[in-house]
């Protein structure tokens, strides 16, 4: 992916990799079995994917785990589109889990991708391909020639958050035109951004309704919307247990997700929306 998301976590033990892309820094550091993926170690040495080099079934951070609620909503794809590589957990364990699925990713930076296949496990496969592209375009492109998917993870980092064009208005009307009828959307953002109550609005304005999924030991917050209406909470509960035992090995807590999407709006509904022409950037620097 084009920058997956930060995690805190502290940055100790051996330097087993470093370089310097066209886009970011890029570090790779072990403490004992645990190998993680570093961006821009010079802005705070932060942590975007790690693994378990004993068992590289198992996620590592709440956010990877979170980012699988989707299948509550949508528990059998046919086309999952993850925008954002990093280290290739997300689309790994889709690519497990549902061997059967087209997986595409998309990720900008062709650095990334050599390093997730050379430290963490990441291979293509006949149904799981990589694109260095940037998202958007990519998305843009999808649109025109009439592609659908059913669950679209957003997953795109540059620098210190979400590239500015993947948080606008448009770009979200964009993802639509892709979103199959019963697709699930899943955008991982941050629960601590000043934009946070920015993006709020944004995706309400577009999708009117999404699940604000957020848990007390991540800095993550996990947007899960689709087109049409949001399932109640006691379908959740049941698709929950259906396929709990699936995702077992992986670590994923489902059967604790129903009770934490919350559909509460808790942001400040008079915040502008985001736009190619009103920018988080221009936000940033405002404040």
């Amino acid at each position: 992916m084009c920058f997956i998301t930060l995690s805190s976590f502290p940055v100790k033990g051996e330097t087993i990799h470093e370089e310097r892309s066209k886009y970011r820094d890029i570090t790779v550091t072990q403490v004992k079995d645990r190998r993680c993926l570093l961006f821009n170690v010079h802005r705070g040495d932060r942590n975007q994917t790690c693994v378990l080099i004993d068992d590289p079934d198992r996620l590592v951070f709440d956010y990877t785990r979170m980012s699988f609620a989707g299948l509550l909503l949508e528990s059998e794809p046919e086309r999952i589109l993850i925008i954002g590589l990093g280290g290739g957990s997300i689309p790994l364990t889709f690519s497990d889990l549902l061997p059967n699925t087209r997986i595409d990713v998309v990720e900008i930076d062709e650095a990334v991708v050599k390093v997730a296949k050379e430290f963490f496990f990441f291979r293509e496969t006949e149904n799981m391909k990589v694109t260095i592209e940037d998202g958007r375009p990519f998305i843009k492109r999808a649109a025109i020639r009439n592609e659908i998917y059913d669950y679209i993870v957003l997953d795109a980092f540059s620098g210190d958050y979400i590239p500015e064009h993947m948080l606008t208005r448009e770009f979200l009307e964009e993802v639509k035109r892709i979103l199959s009828p019963n697709g699930v959307l899943v955008a991982n953002t941050f629960s601590t951004s000043r934009l946070y109550d920015h993006e709020s609005v944004t995706y309400q304005r577009v999708f009117n309704e999404f699940y604000n999924f957020r848990l007390p030991t991540s800095g993550n917050r996990i947007i899960i919307t689709q087109l049409g209406s949001l399932p109640p909470r006691g379908e959740l509960v049941a698709e929950a247990r259906r396929i709990a035992e699936s995702l077992e090995k992986y670590g994923i807590p489902i059967l604790d997700y129903p009770r934490r999407l919350s559909t509460r709006i808790d942001w400040d509904m008079s915040r502008r929306i985001l736009t190619d022409q009103y920018s988080p950037g221009n936000l940033l620097r405002d404040k």
